[in-house]
C-alpha cells in the first residue's frame, strides 16, 4: 500500500489531500512519525523520525494521531481482496504482503494482469492505492514493487532479471545496513555488479556468513517460498520517556510498569512456558539504540534490571529516552524459534 496510514487519513478528511501530512505521536510526548503522505516526504520527513524533527523540516506538517482499528480493518478487507486469487499470502505487514500466484488460473495464469486486478479491487472496495512488484522470486518483487510507487506497478520477467539486478545499489538489498554498507565500500563495492565480480570465497573473509545470502541476491537467486504461517518468535514493550533520564535509578519505576504491561502480554498469547530469552534495549539521546539479552527460562523483574544495569553503561553520559523489555520464546521442542522474514519499505 501507498502511505498506508497516511493514505486512510486523506481518506478519512479529503481536507488533507494535497497537504503534507503524517501519522504519529505528539512532540510533548517524544513521538515518532509511523508514516507520511509523499508531500511531508518531499520535505525529508520519514517514518522512524521524531515528531520534533519533522516539525522543523516541515513547520505545517499536519500531525494525525491515527486510528489503528481502521487501519487493521481495511487491511483485513484487502487480505480477502488477496483470498479471492490466491491462498498462499505472507504478509509482512498491515500493508504489505508477498502473493504466490503461480497456480492462479485467473487472466490465463498471467501475474502481470493478476498484480493489476488485485491493485483495480483494491483501490475500488477501500479507495486507496497500491503498489506491485511481479517477479520470479520475493528479492526481486521486493526490490520492485519500490520502483514505481506510488500507485504503480513494475513487471521483471525472468529473461529480464539479469539486467535488473545488475545495476542494483546494494543497499537496496535486504540485510545490508549501514555498518554492512560501509564496509562494502572500503572493498569498492556499491553495486550488484561489483559483488559478482568477486570471487565467493574472498567476499565471505570481508561478511563472514551473510556473504554466500549477498552473492545469490546480486545474482538474482532466492529460493525461499512464500510462508502462509508464522510462529511469534518474542513478546515485547517499551516506552518512549518524555525526558531523558540519566540515571539508572530513574528507571526503575518505568521497569515496574513495563515489567506488568509485559507480563499480561505473555499471559494473553499463553506464552509462559516457552520462555528461551529475556532481554533489555535502551535508545539513548542521540537516537543510537544498544540491547542485550541473555538465556533464561522464567520470568523474574530483576534479570531485565541486571541486564539494564550492564546496558546502562554503554550510555556514555548520553541521556535515556526509550527503555524496552522483551523475552524471546522457544518452540514447543525447546529450541528458540527461527528469525521470521520482516521487511520495511
Amino acid at each position: 500500500m501507498d502511505c498506508y496510514f497516511a493514505a486512510v487519513e486523506m481518506r478519512e478528511h479529503p481536507e488533507y489531500v494535497g497537504k503534507p501530512i503524517a501519522v504519529g505521536g505528539a512532540t510533548d510526548r517524544r513521538g515518532v512519525i509511523a508514516t507520511c503522505n509523499y508531500e511531508a516526504r518531499a520535505f525529508g520527513v520519514r517514518s522512524a523520525m521524531a515528531t520534533a524533527q519533522a516539525l522543523k523540516l516541515c513547520p505545517h506538517l499536519i500531525l494525525a494521531k491515527g486510528n489503528m482499528p481502521l487501519y487493521q480493518q481495511i487491511s483485513k478487507q484487502i487480505r480477502a481482496i488477496f483470498q479471492q486469487y490466491t491462498d498462499l499470502i505472507e504478509p509482512l505487514s498491515l500493508d504489505e504482503a508477498y502473493l504466490d500466484v503461480t497456480d492462479c488460473q485467473f487472466y490465463q495464469g498471467s501475474a502481470t494482469l493478476i498484480a493489476e486486478a488485485i491493485r483495480r479491487d483494491i483501490y475500488q472496495q477501500t479507495r486507496l492505492t497500491a503498489s506491485a512488484g511481479v517477479a520470479p522470486n520475493k528479492f526481486i518483487a521486493k526490490i520492485a514493487s519500490d520502483e514505481n510507487k506510488p500507485n504503480g506497478i513494475c513487471v521483471v520477467p525472468p529473461n529480464q532479471v539479469e539486467s535488473f539486478v545488475k545495476d542494483l545499489p546494494l543497499q537496496k538489498i535486504n540485510g545490508v545496513g549501514k555498518a554492512t554498507l560501509a564496509k562494502l565500500n572500503t572493498y569498492g563495492l556499491f553495486t550488484a555488479a561489483d559483488v559478482r565480480k568477486m570471487d565467493l570465497s574472498e567476499l565471505t573473509r570481508c561478511l563472514g556468513s551473510f556473504a554466500e545470502t549477498l552473492h545469490q541476491r546480486c545474482h538474482g537467486i532466492d529460493t525461499r517460498p512464500v510462508i502462509t504461517s508464522r510462529v511469534r518468535k518474542s513478546i515485547g514493550v517499551e516506552h518512549t520517556l518524555q525526558h531523558d533520564i540519566y540515571k539508572l535509578e530513574q528507571s526503575l519505576e518505568f521497569v515496574d510498569k513495563l515489567y506488568a504491561s509485559l507480563i499480561k502480554r505473555i499471559n494473553s498469547n499463553d506464552a509462559t512456558n516457552h520462555i528461551g530469552k529475556v532481554g533489555v534495549k535502551l535508545k539513548f539521546s542521540d537516537f543510537q539504540q544498544t540491547s542485550l539479552e541473555t538465556s533464561q527460562f522464567q520470568l523474574d523483574k530483576d534479570y531485565f534490571i541486571q541486564l539494564l544495569d550492564t546496558a546502562w553503561q554503554r550510555s556514555q553520559g548520553r541521556g535515556i529516552r526509550l527503555i524496552g523489555l522483551s523475552v524471546g520464546l522457544k518452540s514447543h521442542n525447546g529450541q528458540q524459534l527461527a528469525q521470521q522474514l520482516s521487511f520495511q519499505f
